[in-house]
């Protein structure tokens, strides 16, 4: 065979093969979201076991596919934690047992002996929601906390002399009595979840903390 045959040949042969990789490796869809980690049967009842004993009222929800990534799974919805909640929907049980936790053994205290005055209602800006984490261009795109119902978002309280402390307008106030406040809670709060986020962390939660139920081991 000639240099000319063999350089046609080989020529042919290449693009052959070129074709050939353009139709093999293509895949047909996209790649589908881990499958998201659901508590066990036991782990869901024990925690509803914790909440009966410190009597805490509550709801059973149950387990349910709401989406790719998205569901209820060993939630409750809370009734009655001692103090009024509003904005609080289903909420998984592990976080549901620590948010009352905080709310009874850390606000409470705080606001009557910091800020001199009865806590009388806790201001939730929500718990479940089908999306993705926002506010961070690092994440990429994966599912919040607030796709399984593991996570609560808390504005702010209302205390009985009138007071309504916000984190919006009253996380950096002059008064160094709400600072106090605010640092005395968001540190009980690191103590009982796995995530917390304040406006210290970015400006997406400059108006609430997010409190998660995770083993992330992050408080800002």
């Amino acid at each position: 065979m000639g240099l000319r045959s063999r350089t046609i040949t080989t020529g042919v042969m290449l693009a052959l093969t070129l074709a050939g990789c353009g139709r093999v490796d293509r895949p047909t869809r996209q790649a589908s979201r881990p499958e998201p980690y659901r508590p066990s049967a036991r782990e869901t009842a024990q925690c509803e076991a914790d909440l009966r004993r410190e009597g805490v009222d509550y709801r059973r929800l149950p387990d349910k596919e709401l989406g790719p990534g998205c569901g209820l799974y060993g939630a409750v919805q809370l009734t009655d934690i001692g103090v009024p909640v509003t904005g609080v929907t289903a909420m998984r049980c592990g976080n549901a047992r620590a948010f009352a936790g905080w709310v009874r053994n850390a606000v409470a205290p705080a606001a009557w002996q910091i800020l001199g005055s009865e806590l009388v209602r806790v201001e939730g800006m929500g718990t479940y929601a089908c999306r993705n984490i926002v506010g961070s261009k690092r994440i990429g795109d994966r599912r919040s906390g607030h796709a399984l119902a593991n996570a609560v978002d808390v504005g702010g309280f209302v205390l009985k002399d009138g007071r309504r402390v916000t984190l919006l307008n009253d996380w950096t106030s002059s008064d160094p009595r709400v600072r106090q406040f605010w640092t005395t809670i968001r540190a009980s709060a690191c103590k009982r979840f796995g995530t917390v986020l304040s406006p210290d962390y970015n400006a997406a939660h400059r108006n609430h903390l997010h409190l998660e139920d995770d083993a992330a081991h992050f408080c800002r």
